[in-house]
């Protein structure tokens, strides 16, 4: 059964992938975020509800940080970003998972983070130019993994 958040709504993660699977372990998934501008942007999302890093065992935390920085080396090889952003809230959706987001000098944000207000319309060349990059993208990540 899925869990509920503190206001009793079902849990997103719980009852949704949460974007495209690439791979699907046991215990986690990781998915690419369908973001038109941000091309590249995967989650890596923990199977079970669970709200905090802490609440895993050491090992099953070892397990899911491997997965990050295994998805964090495909996007940087395959993406070729000049930056990238592991992020693990779960403020909205207090359920475990980390973002790796690709982050470039020209994208909307930079150099704020992705959440915060637009600073620039990204080109669409560069928008393009990563969106082709992204076949390979799934390819390296379910090799990977």
């Amino acid at each position: 059964m899925a869990a509920h958040s503190e206001a009793g709504e079902l849990c997103e993660l719980c009852t949704r992938d949460g974007g495209e699977v690439l791979h699907y372990a046991e215990k986690y998934r990781v998915v690419l975020v369908a973001d038109a501008l941000y091309p590249g942007f995967c989650r890596v999302i923990w199977n079970a509800h669970v709200k905090e890093m802490t609440d895993l065992a050491s090992a099953d935390r070892s397990m899911l940080m491997e997965a990050v920085w295994v998805v964090e080396t495909a996007v940087r090889n395959v993406m070729q970003p000049d930056k990238i952003n592991l992020a693990c809230f779960g403020n909205m959706t207090p359920h475990l998972h980390w973002h790796v987001i690709p982050r470039y000098l020209d994208d909307a944000h930079f150099p704020h983070p992705v959440w915060a207000e637009v600073q620039r319309t990204s080109p669409q060349a560069s928008l393009s130019a990563r969106q082709a990059l992204l076949a390979a993208l799934r390819s390296a990540i379910s090799a990977a993994l």
